[in-house]
């Protein structure tokens, strides 16, 4: 999903690579006749965004972070079995 939503931000002139945006993912198990299984995973995204920029992108900062995951072919592989949650934090660099 990172890589879905980073290229969604460059697509809209914000830059995403180099640290610009990096995320923490934790995903939940829980056993299922002995076996287990992921049932949650929540994604935390960090953008650091250029100063200046992000009174001028916000909006679509977060419109590519709402609309990113229909776009994620693993997101779109595995949303019907595990909830997928997301966040985000952004700052000014």
């Amino acid at each position: 999903m990172t890589g879905t939503f980073g290229g969604a931000l460059e697509a809209r002139g914000i830059p995403a690579g180099d640290g610009f945006l990096v995320s923490e993912t934790v995903g939940e198990l829980e056993k299922e006749r002995g076996t287990l299984v992921i049932k949650r995973i929540h994604v935390v995204y960090q953008l650091n965004v250029e100063s200046g920029l992000l009174a001028e992108k916000r909006d679509a900062i977060e419109r590519a972070f709402e609309l990113h995951p229909d776009s994620c072919p693993v997101y779109r592989s595995i949303y019907t079995s595990i909830d997928i949650t997301k966040e985000i934090g952004i700052s000014e660099v």
